[in-house]
């Protein structure tokens, strides 16, 4: 392929040292289960994401898991987040025994507004929280969702694909898990910090929580064989930890590559009929984890870039409420129809930061040949 979708090899080479030394001496030493590797790279998080707790956990979906267990979401209780985002979010909200509650998007941002989702608590004045997902790397806007939310429903940040992300609120830039109860990240390799493997974190400022999330993570107990509730094993290996501690001072350098490689779409599709390039909150800054545009004749445009050898990908092509498996909430076609007008138009293109000059001419060359540009 001229141009893959994503190139983590080429990631991988400018740091290869940097991460070999950081895990040689955990598997010299043997000791991979959580430990100083983690709680280093926690207290590094933390202070990352403006946050006063961080902690490690095996995925992204799990985070959100043990974020919902310790908000107190449980058997029956009514979650309201997006149906157009990745599965784990509401499979998450099924697999603690919740329902989810779908809301449409904003057509411009593909991000909850506070009105699609003050409209939805309305109509289910039982809501026990509101997950809203950062997509594709913008902050969903969750100062003004916060802001109409009953008081004793919190704010779950699906921040899987927006560490680094910041938004302006009251004047002053808020990183991504700053200001929600309680946020979840994901260390998948994709992502734009990822591990050599899978894993995840919660952040939080409020002290009870971040003690619950860490009581959840080892089997619902603080001590050794002695379990208060009944929790999961989730904890964040230290080989991913070391991983994840060795490109953090990187991030900052590769989500600012990722804006250039957009802004160069940006200015390249700009005149370009069919196409409209992704819509960018005023009040955000971006980490573009994925560069995510709205194309007429998708479908043909994806034949298109794979004959000319560019990676492609639809996130995501069927919205969470027409999947087979939540056919039991009622939800049919046209019930959210941003989100189904969205999977049908949205195709991503490639943006990682290692994308050379060459290569994101021929993107704009292959994109433009098809409109007849």
């Amino acid at each position: 392929m001229a141009v893959p979708l994503l190139d983590l090899k080429a990631q991988h080479a400018t740091i290869r040292d940097e991460v070999l030394a950081a895990i040689m001496p955990i598997v010299d030493g043997q000791t991979f289960i959580l430990g100083e590797p983690v709680q280093r790279l926690e207290a590094e998080i933390a202070t990352y994401s403006n946050t006063k707790h961080a902690i490690g956990c095996a995925s992204g979906t799990d985070a959100i898991l043990l974020a919902l267990r310790a908000v107190g979401v449980g058997r029956g209780d009514k979650v309201v987040t997006t149906p157009f985002t990745f599965f784990a979010t509401a499979g998450a909200v099924h697999n603690v025994g919740g329902v989810p509650v779908f809301a449409d998007i904003d057509p411009d941002t593909f991000n909850l507004s506070p009105e699609t989702v003050s409209d939805v608590v309305a109509k289910h004045t039982d809501a026990k929280a509101v997950i809203a997902v950062d997509l594709f790397g913008q902050m969903a806007p969750i100062d003004t969702i916060a802001a109409a939310l009953p008081a004793n429903v919190p704010l779950i940040e699906d921040a899987a694909q927006s560490i680094g992300a910041r938004r302006n609120i009251d004047g002053a830039w808020t990183r991504a898990g700053e200001r929600a109860t309680i946020t979840t990240f994901s260390f998948f390799p994709s992502k734009n910090l990822g591990g050599y493997g899978d894993g995840g974190m919660v952040v939080t400022q409020n002290d009870a929580l971040a003690a619950e999330v860490m009581r959840l993570r080892t089997h619902g107990g603080t001590k050794t064989y002695f379990h208060e509730v009944v929790g999961y094993n989730s904890r964040l290996d230290a080989l991913q930890a070391a991983v994840l501690a060795a490109k953090l001072p990187h991030l900052e350098a590769w989500s600012a590559a990722r804006r250039a490689n957009a802004a160069f779409y940006d200015a390249a599709f700009a005149d370009l009929d069919g196409v409209r390039t992704p819509v960018i909150d005023p009040a955000n800054e971006s980490i573009y984890n994925q560069y995510t545009i709205r194309a007429e004749r998708r479908d043909a445009l994806q034949e298109h870039l794979k004959a000319k050898g560019i990676g492609f990908s639809v996130y995501y092509p069927l919205p969470l409420h027409l999947q087979p498996c939540f056919a039991y909430l009622g939800y049919k076609k046209g019930d959210f129809p941003e989100s189904e007008r969205a999977a049908n138009e949205v195709v991503s293109l490639p943006v990682y930061p290692e994308l050379t000059n060459g290569q994101r001419d021929q993107v704009v060359t292959a994109v433009r040949a098809f409109y007849g540009r």
